[in-house]
C-alpha cells in the first residue's frame, strides 16, 4: 500500500484516529509521518506510560500528611491502628469509610450477632424472629405465593402477640 499523503513510498505507519465521531484511517510512510508529527510525539503511547510508571514509583506526599482525626476527642485513625482503641462514640462516625472493612474483616458482619443480657434476650430474638419472617412474607407476595404469605402474616401475628403478652 502507498503512503496516501506523497504517493511514492511504501505506508509503514497505519494510524487511525477519532475526529468529530468519525474513525479516520491514514496509510503514512515514515517521512510523511515525521512531517505530520504522527511520530516521535512527546504524547505517544510508549512516552506516556514511562511518565506515568515514574509517577507512580515515586512516594505519594499528600498520603503522609493527610490523616482522618476526630474532631471530638483528636484521635487520629493511626492510633486506632496501632492501639486498637477509639478515643469517643464520635470516632465511629468520623472513621465509619476506614473502619467498615476492618470490623466486617475481623467480625465476618457488620450486624452485632453476640450475647443478649437474658432480661432482654427473649425480645430480642422474637424482634429478630419478626424481621426474618417480613423479609419471607415481601418475597412471598412479590412470587405470588398467596397462600404461604397468609402462612407467614399469621404467625408475625402471633409472634407480636406473645410479645406484647396477647397470646
Amino acid at each position: 500500500m502507498l503512503c496516501e499523503r506523497c504517493k511514492k513510498n511504501d505506508a509503514s505507519y497505519h494510524i487511525t484516529k477519532i475526529i468529530n465521531n468519525k474513525k479516520v484511517d491514514l496509510h503514512l510512510c515514515e517521512q510523511c509521518a515525521r512531517e505530520l508529527g504522527e511520530i516521535g510525539s512527546p504524547f505517544s503511547f510508549q512516552n506516556i506510560l514511562s511518565e506515568l510508571m515514574g509517577y507512580i514509583s515515586q512516594p505519594y506526599e499528600l498520603e503522609k500528611h493527610y490523616e482522618p482525626r476526630c474532631s471530638n476527642c483528636g484521635t487520629h485513625f493511626s492510633e486506632f491502628k496501632n492501639g486498637g482503641l477509639l478515643g469517643c462514640s464520635e470516632c465511629y462516625r468520623i472513621f465509619n469509610d476506614e473502619l467498615n472493612p476492618v470490623l466486617k474483616r475481623v467480625q465476618g458482619s457488620m450486624k452485632h450477632v453476640g450475647k443478649i443480657p437474658k432480661s432482654r434476650g427473649k425480645a430480642r430474638a422474637v424482634s429478630n424472629d419478626i424481621n426474618g419472617l417480613q423479609i419471607m412474607l415481601q418475597k412471598a407476595i412479590e412470587n405470588e405465593e398467596f397462600e404461604e404469605a397468609a402462612k407467614i402474616r399469621d404467625e408475625i401475628k402471633k409472634l407480636q402477640n406473645s410479645v406484647h403478652g396477647r397470646d
